[in-house]
């Protein structure tokens, strides 16, 4: 699902003016990012929470080549889901 068709999916449900619905998307996930961005998590009781994970430095290997690489340490966006949402899917 697309961001276009999940705005319209709420639309649907609700009634709210795409636009607004648009506005809010952007203004959460914007919310989110810059939260993560401060290093700190967002936590969605019953869907999930997102966090920062810190990823430690490797040794890669080029698949085309098989030559050894470094992989820098790096911090990355981690999604955990909720209880709920995990119920719902199984």
């Amino acid at each position: 699902m697309t961001k276009s068709e999940l705005v319209e999916a709420i639309q649907e449900k609700t009634g709210i003016a795409k636009k607004d619905i648009s506005k809010v998307m952007d203004a959460a996930i914007e919310t989110v990012t810059d939260t993560l961005m401060d290093g700190d998590k967002v936590s969605l009781v019953g869907f999930g929470t997102f966090q920062v994970s810190n990823r430690k430095a490797r040794t890669g290997q080029n698949p085309q080549t098989g030559e050894k690489i470094e992989i820098p340490a790096r911090r990355v966006p981690k999604f955990t889901p909720g209880k709920t949402l995990k119920d719902k899917i199984h």
